[in-house]
This record gives C-alpha cells, structure tokens and sequence, in this order.
C-alpha cells in the first residue's frame, strides 16, 4: 500500500525542499523535480517517496491531515501497538 502525506515547505534547497509534516516537529526533505508548478515557502505539497508529487491549497492539506489523523485514531482502537 502507498501513502502520500501532506507537508508544508519550510525551506528550498536548490531541487529539493525541507518539509514540515502536521503539526508537530517532524521534518523531511523531498525532491521538487516531478512539480511544474513554481513552489515557494509555505506551500503545502504531498509527498511520496521522496518526492513532492503534487501542489495542495491549504485547506485540502489541513483536511487530509485531519483525515489521516481520525484513521489512526480508529486504527488505535483496534489494535494494541
């Protein structure tokens, strides 16, 4: 299964970005080479593999978030980790 998870970017660095992903302090890097869209600091993207795939608008970035937040809670029900 592939997940593609929503992150905003903090920082460009030449073809690749450091990204914030959610609320917390998690940062990754992502390739912006698959994007023709112009990307500035404080877009939101979702990133795959490494990679940004696509550009989102900030609220589908927050309703994704929270999306995949309310699965994970559902899941935590479930199962004990």
């Amino acid at each position: 299964m592939c997940l593609a998870v929503p992150a905003e970017i903090v920082e460009i660095l030449d073809s690749s970005a450091r990204c914030k992903v959610g609320q917390g302090e998690t940062h990754v890097h992502a390739s912006l080479i698959l994007l023709d869209e112009s990307i500035n600091e404080g877009d939101f993207v979702l990133i795959h593999a490494g990679f940004a795939i696509q550009k989102l608008d900030f609220e589908e970035a927050q309703e994704t978030l929270r999306l995949m937040r309310e699965m994970i809670s559902m899941t935590d029900q479930y199962f004990s980790w």
